[in-house]
């Protein structure tokens, strides 16, 4: 039997409830009716508890998780994806963009932790093609603008820079539908990446990453269930399904509170209708983007495929050359050969002829003798009488 959210949370209204709010209001009916019906349909069943909220799109995620309000939530969930206890002290600005565009980012947030060190949080909905080297970007574009920031302090106060104040810079991603080389390690979904020596020597090079493919781990979490609480954390973040949420619940109780959250949210429909209408935008312009950067690698491919296939041709053509180079030594040889052979055959056909020639004198000197024989027989015979 379909479990119902309303029994967790009274609050929650029903589809028609919702829908006769909409009709009643021509702003917010002109708003419903200008998105697709899937989107229609997603709405209604996030608002009326068919399903979840989804509480990975940007807006949703800062009004849950919001530093400013319950910095608790965050620093808990950070605490269990970093491996180590943290506490969040406040959300920092995007200060002049991003060093590379994030039309595929649906989520991301700036924090300042207690000690100083600086962690963003981003959630892709594709995962972006060389995700190790737009990370190691962004890191050290963030890392640049604290060095930038804290010189510039410290030159205010007429200081000397001080590196020692300058603190780590740590990166989580989660990827909504992560990049291929994540399938390298489907039984993993927290992925520490931070630079070491070879040599073991130990020095605070200040950048660390944390990769979290969310898809291995709806995998992972549909065979062996809730394990812990940082289990608990993505499930409420990236699973929908009632039957997962009440898992949820059960397993850690005060997960409830930021479920009656969500759907608090939902009672606002103005404000969850903008909060929905700047989503499908965003995810729009991430579609295309997707799509247009998924043909031009594509298009990259191909070109490189292109290119090793008349690197393989000249090859091709190179050794061609060389046989056809080779065939005409060989025909040359032959050549010199069959030359060397005709005239030994005309050496020969001279020789036949002087043996024919000689043939013939020695055929002429038999008859003479032969001739001069019977004459001597005659003139023996007449001699005799």
């Amino acid at each position: 039997m379909p479990i119902k959210l309303q029994t967790y949370f009274p609050l929650i209204r029903t589809r028609e409830e919702i829908m006769g709010r909409i009709q009643d209001s021509p702003v917010l009916l002109a708003t419903f009716q200008s998105w697709k019906p899937k989107h229609q349909d997603e709405f209604l069943d996030f608002c009326s508890g068919v399903r979840g909220v989804k509480l990975l799109y940007d807006s949703f995620f800062k009004s849950i998780m919001d530093p400013e309000q319950d910095p608790e939530r965050l620093s808990d969930l950070l605490s269990l994806l970093m491996g180590r206890k943290i506490r969040v002290l406040r959300e920092l600005p995007h200060e002049g963009g991003r060093v590379t565009p994030d039309t595929l980012v649906v989520m991301d947030i700036i924090v300042q932790l207690e000690d100083g060190s600086i962690t963003t949080v981003e959630v892709q909905k594709y995962g972006y093609a060389f995700p190790g080297q737009r990370a190691a970007c962004y890191s050290a574009d963030m890392l640049l603008r604290q060095y930038k920031k804290l010189r510039d302090d410290l030159k205010r106060q007429n200081k000397r820079m001080n590196y020692r104040a300058v603190k780590p810079v740590y990166t989580i991603v989660l990827y909504e539908s992560s990049p291929p080389v994540f399938e390298k390690h489907p039984d993993t979904y927290v992925h520490h990446f931070r630079q070491v020596s070879d040599t073991g020597l130990e020095m605070d090079l200040l950048e660390e990453y944390f990769f979290v493919p969310l898809d291995i781990f709806r995998h992972i979490i549909q065979n062996k269930g809730i394990r812990d609480r940082r289990d608990a954390w993505l499930a409420f973040l990236t699973l929908d399904d009632p039957e997962w949420i009440e898992k949820v619940i059960n397993a850690y109780p005060d997960f409830r509170a930021l479920y009656e959250e969500a759907y608090e949210m939902c009672l606002n429909l103005e404000k969850v209708m903008g909060m929905y209408s700047k989503v499908l935008k965003e995810l729009d312009s991430n579609t295309v983007q997707y799509m247009i950067d998924e043909m031009q690698e594509t298009i990259n491919r191909k070109d490189e495929q292109l290119s090793q296939k008349d690197e393989q041709l000249s090859q091709k053509d190179e050794q061609l050359s060389q046989k056809d180079e080779q065939l005409s030594q060989k025909d040359e040889q032959l050549s010199q050969k069959d030359e060397q052979l005709s005239q030994k055959n005309e050496q020969l056909s001279q020789k036949n002829e002087q043996l024919n020639q000689k043939d013939e004198q020695l055929n002429q000197k038999d008859a003479l003798i032969d001739e001069l024989r019977r004459q001597i027989n005659e003139l023996q015979a007449a001699q005799g009488k």
